[in-house]
């Protein structure tokens, strides 16, 4: 059984600024934050997960839970808002340890406390960080992946592409809001990234992504997928591949990062 998390032996809290933003896009956005203690963070995987805490609109600094353990959250919670960081899940798309630097992409929705603070930051701003970990386990007699997603899931593809050997087969489904959104990536040999856009309809995130992995001609052989981004489409289609497809529950990794209808906490 492939596990769910995996951690490093030891996790802190950490404290970065910012040293740069660009918009790759419309609708996404890289930051890249820097600082020594970027060399705290023990990257074990490519799909190198943190929470990710930065100050709400108005706060002049930020406030970072001190305990480095589950405990966090209940920290965080009593603390008044007025001290009170946001909090976010983000994939780390690169580290550069040389550099001391790390850079996360966002996609951006509307006015969310997120999307706002990505808008408005600047060199110099802190924003903090807590290692939580990877999902992302590629089994030795995999004989191809699947890879799908939606955009909140792009980043840590895109991370797993920069780690797949040019010898894996590798099916990728990732689903955007729009044409605007679609990019070149520069992936192995064996890697077809099919693009999907929601801007052909009125569709709820992740029915494309579904749909198409219903319709796909899957990875021949033993193969692994990776699936993530909004809870009911990830939970769906490890259903469809269990069981309409016979693909051995052991051989999937699925990862619900956000839920319609719901805000995330903090």
């Amino acid at each position: 059984m492939i596990p769910r998390v995996a951690l490093p032996e030891s996790r802190t809290m950490i404290t970065l600024e910012v040293r740069r933003r660009e918009f790759l896009t419309p609708g996404f956005a890289s930051v890249t934050f820097g600082g020594p203690a970027v060399r705290d963070l023990t990257v074990v995987g490519n799909d190198q997960a943190v929470r990710l805490f930065f100050p709400r609109e108005g706060q002049t600094a930020l406030r970072m839970p001190t305990l480095s353990n589950e405990a966090w959250m209940a920290q965080l919670l009593v603390m008044p808002k007025s001290v009170r960081p946001w909090v976010r899940n983000m994939t780390v798309r690169r580290v550069r340890p040389a550099d001391d630097e790390i850079d996360i992409e966002f996609a951006l929705h509307g006015d969310s406390p997120m999307s706002a603070w990505v808008r408005r930051v600047g060199p110099g701003d802190q924003a903090g960080i807590f290692d939580i970990g990877t999902t992302y386990r590629l089994p030795e007699h995999a004989e191809g992946q699947l890879l799908v997603g939606d955009e909140t899931a792009l980043a840590a593809i895109l991370s797993i592409l920069d780690g797949t050997p040019p010898s894996l087969p590798t099916e990728v489904y990732l689903e955007v809001a729009s044409a605007s959104e679609i990019r070149p990536v520069e992936a192995p040999a064996g890697v077809r990234i099919h693009w999907l856009r929601r801007d052909t309809g009125d569709l709820r995130p992740g029915t494309l992504a579904l749909d198409a992995v219903r319709r796909a001609s899957l990875p021949s052989g033993r193969f692994y997928t990776w699936v993530a981004g909004e809870s009911g489409m990830a939970t769906t289609v490890r259903r469809h591949l269990v069981n309409d497809r016979g693909v051995p529950k052991r051989d999937i990794s699925f990862v619900g990062y956000w839920r319609q209808g719901r805000s995330a906490p903090g």
